[in-house]
């Protein structure tokens, strides 16, 4: 695909054209192109924070020194990327490897082994690790944080130099099979090169949601084997129209999203989007969430993003955008975008930037500290663990191994359904409902969105922590507020020895991480008087189970 466009429909295109009008009289399109930093007020956005607009152009020369680490990797037999990033520094470069996966295929359309493959540790389910570890002998580490390492981060590099050891690399050795990318000047950088790791700078000013088109996003998926020539020469052909008033898919695209979330004359805001895919859910989605969570989650508003799973039904105040469909006519979503991955990526950052500033709000701030300050009251937790329980907490029940924690007195003669049906009635009638899953293994909050959304009456949104409430985290806290929340927690399923082995010079282990990490959130959550409830799978196995049992029989008994 080599073409753009944009194709909206229904009530969505009136808001989408008098937003559009509006932005053109106010001569935002020629302004952003311009990169003037006083679209946003005199001193609420410096220059440097437009940067992004020129990576189609000024990333090439990031891969000119890319390719030569990427002919020392495979001299050296280093085959298999591991890529240690929560949030958007690792959800760029899979969609780029998944966009990357189909163009593999030969002349008679099967599969080519492609020259690497990308695995992603956002600290999240052990199994990518296993994988990960079986492949030490070909395996080049990268880890990539705009700021210092996060919890997992730290985690992971310590287990893999630890893991190197045992194969009996020197030191030296070791620190040649990590490539670190950061900021100029970033608490990481000085102590990657006190390490003595490869590493690769980027620009400080550059908003982290915005850098799918620069080190973050292209770095690790170049070594995995990518075209990132391509991508960028498909970013570049739709710069052009970014400074056009008409013809221009970016500026409609946040017509798009930034009309629809401003009030209507009922006084509905559209401020959800169903985002579909083709061939599902996607990496390509999940960046797309992130962007305008970050974007424009904040003084109240936001966009938040769902997935089909998870939105069931008809909803009045969520709108439908379907990424490149296959046919037009058989699309049933309110708004279509087509163009190939590379131009996906600048036409939703600007298009979340058009929709920022029609809803008064920055969308180069990476928000408040709402994602540091979670990640810091685990940091807190974790440094208590070796005197014993993570927290004192009890459960105020359990039933069939499943620990209920909440912050309500629990009935007599109450159950698990009970706790679940007052859940889904505490969503807000223009509010949602979000699952994090903090589990080992394959069990998702998308196996209980369906039963949720029918129970509820109101569209779910779900993934796995600390990946996707890093991602979103600024839309859930610093948005309207309208979310309630289930946290999901277990024990480490049986026989997963990664998940209880402590951390290498660390008095946890991932499991005790990864329990640290749900309480980090749920406590903000709280601390935001939002509702939330913890459930905990004493056995995560057959409590996944029961759990998906309970959820479809509250969806039975409460059907809107």
């Amino acid at each position: 695909m080599s073409g753009f466009d944009v194709l909206t429909r229904g009530d969505v295109l009136d808001s989408a054209l008098q937003a559009r009008d509006y932005l053109v009289s106010c001569g935002v399109p020629g302004a952003l192109a311009a990169k003037d930093p006083r679209l946003w007020g005199r001193r609420a956005v410096d220059h440097s924070r437009l940067g992004w607009l020129d990576l189609p152009f000024a990333s090439r020369g990031l891969l000119n020194q890319v390719n030569g680490l990427v002919s020392e990797a495979r001299y050296s037999g280093l085959d298999h990327i591991v890529l240690i990033g929560v949030g958007a520094e690792s959800l760029a470069a899979q969609a780029v490897m998944e966009a990357h996966a189909p163009a593999l295929a030969g002349a008679g359309g099967t599969p080519e082994r492609p020259s690497g493959e990308l695995t992603v540790l956002d600290g999240g389910d052990t199994a990518a690790l296993a994988f990960a570890m079986e492949r030490l002998d070909r395996t080049l580490v990268v880890l990539a944080s705009k700021a210092g390492v996060s919890l997992e981060g730290d985690a992971y590099r310590r287990i893999f130099a630890a893991a190197f050891r045992e194969r009996g690399l020197s030191e030296r050795e070791i620190a040649s099979r990590f490539l670190v990318i950061t900021d100029h000047g970033s608490p990481l950088h000085d102590f990657a090169r006190q390490c003595g790791y490869r590493i690769g700078l980027t620009d400080p000013y550059l908003p982290g949601h915005y850098g799918a088109l620069s080190a973050y996003g292209l770095v690790p998926a170049v070594l995995a084997g990518a075209d990132a020539d391509r991508l960028l020469e498909e970013a570049a052909s739709l710069v052009p129209s970014l400074s056009k008033d008409e013809d221009n898919p970016g500026l409609l695209l946040g017509a798009v999203i930034g009309g629809c979330a401003q009030q209507g004359p009922g006084g509905l805001a559209r401020d959800k989007v169903l985002l579909r895919e083709p061939g599902g859910p996607g990496a390509l989605s999940a960046w797309i969430s992130q962007l305008l969570a970050v974007g424009t989650g904040k003084r109240g508003r936001g966009v938040l993003a769902f997935e089909p799973p998870g939105a069931r039904g008809e909803f009045p105040d969520v709108h439908g955008v379907s990424v490149n469909p296959r046919s037009a006519a058989q699309d049933e979503s309110d708004t279509s975008v087509w163009a190939p991955l590379g131009a996906q990526f600048l036409l939703w950052e600007y298009a979340t930037a058009v929709a920022g500033w029609l809803l008064g709000v920055n969308p180069f701030e990476a928000g408040s500290t709402v994602v540091q300050e979670a990640e810091d009251d685990a940091a807190t937790l974790l440094r208590t663990v070796a005197g014993g329980s993570l927290t004192q907490e009890r459960p105020v029940y359990v039933e069939d191994d499943i620990e209920v924690h909440a912050d309500f007195p629990w009935p007599a003669g109450a159950e698990l359904q009970t706790v679940l049906g007052g859940l889904v009635a505490s969503v807000p009638s223009d509010g949602y409902l979000a699952v994090m899953t903090y589990l080992s293994g394959d069990f998702s909050g998308r196996y209980l969105a369906p039963s949720l959304a029918r129970a509820s009456g109101r569209p779910v949104a779900y993934g796995p922590g600390p990946g996707y409430p890093h991602a979103t985290g600024p839309v859930h806290k610093d948005g309207p507020g309208n979310g309630a929340f289930l946290i999901i927690t277990g024990e480490p399923a049986p026989g997963d020895a990664l998940a209880a082995h402590p951390v290498p010079g660390r008095p946890y282990s991932l499991a005790q991480l990864q329990i640290a990490r749900a309480l980090g959130e749920l406590r903000a959550l709280r601390a935001r008087r939002l509702p939330v409830i913890r459930l905990h799978l004493r056995n995560p196995v057959e409590g996944a189970g029961r759990l998906t049992e309970a959820v479809r029989a509250v969806a039975g008994a409460r059907r809107p």
